[in-house]
C-alpha cells in the first residue's frame, strides 16, 4: 500500500508570510483547494489565488476580535478523523465535515512581543496564540493523513516533493513534519510559561507587563533545538551534541569560518576563553587549556596582548584555544599562526587575517557575538542546579585597603587585572600578574597554599614584583606567606576569614599591600 497521501485541501494561516505565495501557488497548481484566514487570505488573493474563507468552511463567522475562527468541529474534525475508519467516515458525513489534508501555520510572534520594552500586559496576552497551536496539534496527531507545516524553511523541500510526487507527500515526510510541529508547540508554550512566570502580579491590561529578568523560575523549562551533532563528548566513548537557544549569540550561536568540526572539548574551552575576554574593554587575549587560562593579557593591540599572554606559559599554550575580544588583524594572525592551536574565537577576522589562517586548514576560526550572561546550570544526580551568572565586578573605589601600606598605582592596576582573571580560574585559584599580564596561574588545587606554590612553580617569567589574586579568602597566613615568598608585593582577595586579622598582620610584617573586595569568585 502506498504511503503517499494526496493533498486536496489545505488550510493556511501564517504570521510570517515569507515564501507563502510561492508555496500556495504550487499547491494550487495541483488542484489543492486553499482555505485561509484574515491577512493570510488577503495576501493569497492579492497574488491572484482563489481562496475560501475559513468562515465559509465552518459556516460560522470569525468572532471575538479573531480569538475564535478556527476553533470549530469542521476544522478539527477535518483534521482529526481517520481516513478509512468506517465510524469516523460516517460521523463526518453526517455533519458535513470535509477533510483537510494540510495545515500551514506559524504562530503569533509571542517571543518578539514579550521582548519589547514596556509592552502593555494586555497586548502581551493577546499575542498568545490559541487557534494556531490547536490546529498544529490536531494535524500532527493525525500525521498518517495530514501534513502539518510550521516552518518557512521547509517550503523548498516540500515543493520539490510535491512536484516529484504529483501533489502527494510521503509518510516519512509527514512524520518529520509532525515531530517538528510538536517541538514547535512545546517551545511556544515554554516561552509563554517562562515569560509569565517572571511577572509576580498580573497588571491591568494597559500597564507594562514588566517581567523580572532576574527572577529565578518556579519551574525550570528548557527548550533548545539540536544545533549540531558532535563526533563524541569529552572522551570517544561518550555521545555528544550541541543545543542552542536560537539567538545566534555566544559560543552556541557562533559562526565557524574554517577548520575541522568543533568538538565537545573545543566548545567548552571556547566558552571559557570567550567569557574571560569579555571581562575587559581594552584589547585582550586569553589562551585556555582544559577550561583554565594558561596565559591572559591586555595590550595596546591584539598582537601585543597575544605576545604577553603566550609568554606566561608557552609550553601549555601548545594545542590550546584562544579567545580575543577584538577583530583579529593580519599582524596578530601572522604571530598566532606560528603556534599550534585548536580554535580561535573572536568578534571578527580581517580578510588578511583569514588569508593567513587559511593555510592551517584544521584550525577552527569562530566568529562570536556577545551574549548577555543570565543563568548557569549544572546537572546533578536526579536534577539540576541553577544560579545567576557570576557578573560581579569591583572597581578601584570599592576596594578596601586593610594593610598599613596601600598599593601603588601600578600595583593597583595589576591587582584589578589579576582579580578579573582569577574569576575565570578553577578553585582554589591564585593568579600572579604584572602590568596586564598573567605571570603564574595556580588552578584547581585542593589547598590554597598549594595553589600559591603551583602558580609560582609554573611561572617562566620573573615573579619578583608581581601582585597576586586569590579567588577566596586566605584561611591562614601560610597561603599569603607562600605568595610573598614567590615574589608578590601586593594581594587582592575577598576577605571574610575568621583569621583575617592574622593574615593582615602577616602582610604588614612582610611589607605587602593587601586589599579586600568583599566578593568571592569560586569556580567549580
Amino acid at each position: 500500500m502506498s504511503t503517499e497521501k494526496r493533498i486536496r485541501r489545505a488550510l493556511l494561516s501564517v504570521t510570517d508570510k515569507t515564501g507563502l505565495v510561492e508555496f500556495a501557488t504550487v499547491l494550487a497548481s495541483f488542484g489543492v483547494e486553499l482555505v485561509s484566514t484574515g491577512g493570510t487570505a488577503r495576501a493569497l488573493r492579492d497574488a491572484g489565488l482563489g481562496v475560501q474563507d475559513i468562515s465559509d468552511l465552518t459556516g460560522f463567522p470569525e468572532m471575538l476580535d479573531g480569538r475564535v475562527k478556527t476553533l470549530h468541529p469542521r476544522v478539527h474534525g477535518g483534521l482529526l478523523y481517520i481516513r478509512g475508519n468506517a465510524e469516523h467516515e460516517a460521523a463526518v458525513a453526517v455533519h458535513g465535515i470535509l477533510p483537510i489534508d494540510m495545515v500551514v501555520v506559524n504562530l503569533y510572534a509571542f517571543e518578539k512581543t514579550a521582548a519589547q520594552p514596556g509592552v502593555p500586559f494586555g497586548h502581551l496576552i493577546e499575542n498568545i496564540d490559541i487557534g494556531g497551536p490547536s490546529m498544529v496539534r490536531s494535524a500532527a496527531k493525525n500525521f498518517e493523513d495530514v501534513a502539518i507545516v510550521t516552518r518557512v524553511a521547509d517550503y523548498p523541500e516540500l515543493i520539490s516533493e510535491l512536484k516529484s510526487s504529483r501533489g502527494c507527500l510521503g509518510r516519512a515526510t509527514r512524520w518529520r513534519l509532525a515531530q517538528q510541529a510538536f517541538a514547535t508547540t512545546a517551545a511556544y508554550d515554554t516561552t509563554i510559561a517562562n515569560t509569565l512566570d517572571r511577572i509576580a502580579e498580573a497588571p491591568v491590561p494597559s500597564e507594562p507587563a514588566s517581567p523580572d529578568p532576574s527572577a529565578l523560575p518556579t519551574t525550570l523549562r528548557i527548550h533548545m533545538p539540536l544545533a549540531q551533532s558532535l563526533r563524541y563528548g569529552e572522551n570517544p566513548h561518550q555521545r555528544a551534541a550541541l543545543y542552542a537557544d536560537g539567538s545566534g549569540l555566544g559560543i552556541a550561536g557562533a559562526t565557524q569560518l574554517q577548520g575541522k568540526e568543533l568538538s565537545y572539548n573545543n566548545l567548552v574551552d571556547l566558552d571559557a576563553c570567550w567569557e574571560l575576554t569579555q571581562e575587559f574593554d581594552e584589547p585582550m587575549v586569553a589562551i585556555i587549556k582544559h577550561t583554565n587560562p594558561c596565559g591572559a593579557a591586555t595590550g595596546e593591540t591584539i598582537l601585543e596582548a597575544y605576545q604577553k599572554a603566550l609568554a606566561c606559559d608557552p609550553v601549555s599554550a601548545f594545542g590550546g584555544v584562544i579567545g580575543i575580544n577584538r577583530t583579529v588583524d593580519a599582524d596578530a594572525a601572522e604571530e598566532i599562526a606560528k603556534l599550534f592551536v585548536e580554535a580561535i574565537a573572536a568578534p571578527s577576522f580581517t580578510p588578511e587575517a583569514r588569508a593567513r589562517f587559511a593555510a592551517k586548514k584544521n584550525l577552527r576560526l569562530v566568529e562570536v557575538h556577545a551574549a548577555a550572561p543570565r543563568f548557569v546550570t549544572k546537572h546533578v544526580s536526579g536534577g539540576m542546579l541553577l544560579q545567576d551568572a557570576d557578573t560581579g565586578r569591583v572597581t578601584e573605589t570599592e576596594l578596601k585597603v586593610v594593610t598599613w601600606r596601600p598599593p601603588t598605582a601600578e600595583e593597583l592596576r595589576s591587582l584589578l587585572f589579576a582579580w578579573r582573571v582569577t574569576k575565570h580560574v578553577k578553585s582554589n585559584a591564585i593568579v600572579y600578574a604584572r602590568d596586564g599580564q598573567t605571570v603564574g596561574i595556580g588552578a584547581g588545587q585542593m589547598s590554597r597554599v598549594d595553589a600559591a606554590r603551583f602558580g609560582a612553580q609554573k611561572a617562566v617569567l620573573p615573579l619578583q614584583g608581581t601582585v597576586a589574586g586569590s579567588d577566596a579568602f586566605f584561611p591562614f597566613p601560610d597561603g599569603l606567606e607562600a605568595v610573598a615568598a614567590a615574589g608578590a608585593t601586593a594581594v587582592i582577595q575577598p576577605g571574610g576569614s575568621v583569621k583575617d586579622q592574622d593574615v593582615i598582620a602577616a602582610a604588614d610584617r612582610l611589607g605587602m599591600a593587601m586589599v579586600f573586595t568583599g566578593i568571592r569568585h569560586f569556580r567549580h
